[in-house]
């Protein structure tokens, strides 16, 4: 099938009241993994890249070959999308460039005004090579990238500007925030959540920072228009306790046990787990 458009995916979401996971990848391992999940779980996919794991592979053009012949060699017949996250202005030009097939332009930490003028330009120029585009209203709690943000809640009224703009979906800060959740985290504004999407309609919402929301929570955000969850540092914990598990049991002192494609092989196969249960949380499987 090759790389598509998040946009199709997503409307089909809203509608049928599920959510597509975005997973971000970091390398070989983590995009096969998650490829190989979505086909045998018959569920669409967003693969995530975050402007430093993009630099980490040594750049979006080296992502982009890599995912586009992965999904041929594996015989993918899902749905995938290959979806820049939390995307600079330039970033996401360059990402535009480098062939993928779906842009997040993080413009929350700019004066609205900024964020909307930015968000126009970048709207049209995804859209004028079927590219769909994602902007961000309300900065997410956490770090990412550099980018720290102390979850705030984002102005229904500022979504809806956005909205207007022509994007195909919204990060909204819900009080969400990136990496684990501290003991005092206080949960998701399920008010701010539903008066934003009266604000914004039919438009697909987004929650960033999936990892270690309750599961009671992540139904809910879907039933109030969320159709799009991000994971990864809940893969990331997955992979490093598996790997974790086969050193501390000497395993790669066994034989060649050594071998990278053995040392990477139980991380690999936990975060595939760590994908279905995602997958089955959300509803995404079967809807491919």
């Amino acid at each position: 099938m090759g790389l598509v458009s998040a946009t199709d995916m997503l409307v089909k979401a809203k509608a049928g009241k599920y959510a597509v996971g975005q997973f971000n990848i970091n390398n070989l391992e983590w995009t096969k993994s998650i490829l190989l999940t979505a086909e045998e779980l018959k569920s669409p996919v967003i693969l995530g890249v975050s402007e430093g794991a993009a630099k980490y592979m040594t750049g979006y053009k080296t992502v982009t070959a890599m995912v586009k012949a992965m999904i041929e060699e594996l015989n993918i017949t899902v749905p995938v999308a290959l979806h820049l996250d939390h995307g600079s202005y330039e970033g996401a030009k360059k990402a535009l460039d480098a062939g993928f097939s779906s842009i997040m332009f993080d413009g929350s930490h700019y004066p609205i005004e900024e964020n909307i003028e930015k968000t126009k330009e970048l709207v049209e120029l995804c859209h004028s090579k079927g590219v769909s585009i994602e902007a961000e209203v309300g900065s997410i709690g956490g770090e990412e990238d550099g980018v720290v943000g102390k979850g705030e809640v984002a102005d229904p009224k500022e979504c809806k500007m956005i909205a207007d703009l022509g994007v195909d979906f919204l990060a909204a800060g819900i009080g969400n925030i990136h990496g684990k959740y501290p003991a005092n985290w206080e949960g998701l504004d399920f008010e701010a959540l539903d008066a934003i999407q009266k604000e914004t309609g039919v438009l697909p919402l987004v929650l960033h920072g999936g990892t270690g929301i309750p599961a009671d929570m992540i139904a809910k955000a879907i039933t109030l228009g969320v159709s799009k969850i991000n994971v990864n540092t809940e893969c990331q914990l997955y992979f490093q306790e598996a790997t974790r598990k086969y050193i501390e049991a000497g395993k790669d002192l066994e034989g060649k046990g050594f071998d990278p494609r053995k040392l990477l092989a139980p991380g690999a196969a936990a975060i595939q787990t760590c994908v279905k249960e995602k997958m089955e949380l959300f509803g995404s499987i079967g809807k491919a």
